[in-house]
């Protein structure tokens, strides 16, 4: 696999404030990548750099093999971005507006094909602000995808979805990285990133804290089982074997039994609360 993105000793300050301390980061093309952080931690400054929005202090940043500092017509329309918040041209149409757009592009997709892949064929006619604010996101994300990009930035893409819309978001980005597409995601939902995402990283005060696959993040595969039944719980490294043992004690049927590992966001709040973040 290429690398999508590649960036080495990645630093920004604004004043006095360091918001980006040293990054590194290499995201394979094809990935579905996400970044995690709590806000103020960086995560916004460092998507803004790889877009080419923001300027750097320091650091190696290349993406799709094109430093974003030097930009050039052809490498931006490799790149497709749904921002957190839009400002949307709202008296025009869903198609009006997705065919707009795909004439900035010189190999767009078909503007029907894309309408269809977020499910807005029925609303393809109706003007934007009338939609609801979850079919006004599947617009953003028309849009975002509409010159058939390599790259995808996606940005807080659910932020106010009801959870059907979530799912269904879900399997439209399922989709298009089924297609080959790379995806960057950035969410304050953890399990988004778990379903979506074959890596995480988690960046807190500017550094990147952790990375790594969001099963094994942060020594999660490894941590200490939580055994909890009626009267008690207790962490072990052998769960198996404590429910053998309560078995006997409980004559066969334990109740309330429990057994659980630490989940995504146990890990998360972790990473981010340590003393040396």
């Amino acid at each position: 696999m290429t690398t999508a993105i590649h960036v080495q000793g990645l630093t920004k300050r604004y004043g006095d404030v360091q918001a980006v301390a040293g990054i590194d980061l290499e995201i394979k093309q094809g990935e579905v990548f996400a970044i995690l952080g709590p806000n103020g931690a960086g995560k916004s400054t460092t998507v803004e750099i790889l877009e080419g929005y923001r300027t750097r202090d320091a650091g190696e940043v290349l993406v799709l093999g094109t430093d974003p500092q030097k930009p050039t017509r052809e490498w931006r329309t490799k790149l497709g971005i749904v921002l957190q918040t839009a400002n949307d041209a709202a008296e025009l149409t869903v198609r009006e507006m997705v065919r707009h757009f795909a004439g900035y592009y010189p190999r767009s997709r078909d503007p029907d094909e894309v309408i269809a892949k977020v499910g807005l064929t029925e609303k393809a006619d109706v003007r934007v602000r009338k939609l609801s604010g979850g079919q006004r996101r599947r617009v953003d994300v028309a849009l975002g995808v509409i010159g058939n990009p390599q790259l995808l930035f996606l940005d807080e893409p659910t932020t106010g979805f009801d959870p059907e819309a979530r799912r269904q978001f879900w399997d439209l980005i399922k989709g298009l990285a089924a297609e080959g597409t790379t995806i960057l995601l950035t969410t304050h939902y953890l399990d988004e990133a778990e379903a979506l995402a074959g890596r995480v990283a988690v960046i807190a005060k500017g550094r990147i804290v952790a990375e790594g696959d969001p099963a094994t993040l942060g020594g999660r595969s490894s941590a200490k089982a939580r055994v909890s039944w009626l009267g008690g719980s207790e962490e072990t490294d052998t769960p198996t074997r404590l429910v053998q043992e309560l078995a006997d004690r409980f004559d066969g049927e334990i109740p309330g039994l429990a057994v659980s590992r630490p989940t995504l966001e146990d890990i998360y709040l972790t990473l981010i609360e340590a003393p040396h973040v």
